[in-house]
């Protein structure tokens, strides 16, 4: 039987790579995905992934080229791009979801990578700073990628075993994503910190900050009638006929 060369396409990340260690291959600032196939075809359906929510997941982890790379190392807003990209040569770059009763139609092509202030960050760390605006406590925090949702959803399951009604996941969130309060970076003042002193205010400031800076692919979108939203993914995102 002949060989058959998968073909494959370059995915630039919009962090550049900046924020990944210079031993990690993302550092260039590209990822090399293949088509998908009626392999992933075959992810995409499997009932045990959909359950367990992990589906995506296992379609990114089939699709990247390099097996070096990791598909935890990537930080939420590049997993993003990379997600739009394999959408995109799997199954085309027309992408129809229904928003308030009507069917909507964007062409995922046009697309762009948002703006973020390299400025902010030294090359190689997963490290940026922050004034909280009421207590102007001084701290400093990290983008979560896959290894840190792994441990997220680890510490809410423990959780959720010993209290059902406990529903703490911003809080844990945070205590996994600050790094230091004014200069102190020890994990057990940073989780008291949480819970004890980061006013509501606070917080909702920090989250706006973050969402509003992080690298990312930019999924808003403006419909008819000039209304902007965001592109919803999920599984009809890369299975249309689900």
């Amino acid at each position: 039987m002949s060989e058959f060369k998968f073909p494959t396409e370059e995915v630039d990340l919009p962090s550049k790579g900046l924020i990944y260690p210079k031993d990690n291959p993302l550092s260039s600032g590209k990822i090399e995905i293949k088509y998908m196939t009626a392999r992933e075809e075959d992810i995409l359906t499997n009932q045990a992934y959909i359950q367990k929510g992990n589906v995506l997941d296992k379609l990114i982890e089939s699709l990247i080229v390099n097996k070096e790379i990791s598909y935890k190392d990537l930080i939420i807003g590049d997993k993003n791009a990379v997600m739009v990209a394999a959408r995109i040569l799997g199954y085309g770059k027309n992408y129809k979801f229904e928003y308030k009763g009507e069917e909507q139609t964007v062409d995922l092509s046009t697309l762009e990578n948002k703006k973020f202030d390299e400025s902010k960050l030294t090359p190689g760390e997963n490290v940026f700073s922050y004034k909280l605006p009421h207590t102007e406590a001084e701290i400093t925090y990290k983008i979560l990628d896959g290894h840190d949702e792994s441990k997220i959803e680890a510490e809410l399951r423990g959780i959720k075993k010993v209290n059902k009604n406990a529903s703490p996941e911003l809080s844990t969130r945070l205590k996994h994503m600050i790094l230091s309060v004014n200069g102190d970076s020890e994990r057990k003042t940073v989780r008291e910190f949480v819970d004890n002193y980061l006013l509501a205010i606070d917080s909702r400031a920090l989250r706006a900050h973050i969402r509003d800076t992080q690298p990312d692919i930019d999924l808003m979108v403006d419909l008819e009638g000039e209304e902007e939203v965001t592109i919803p993914i999920g599984i009809n995102f890369f299975w249309p006929d689900a």
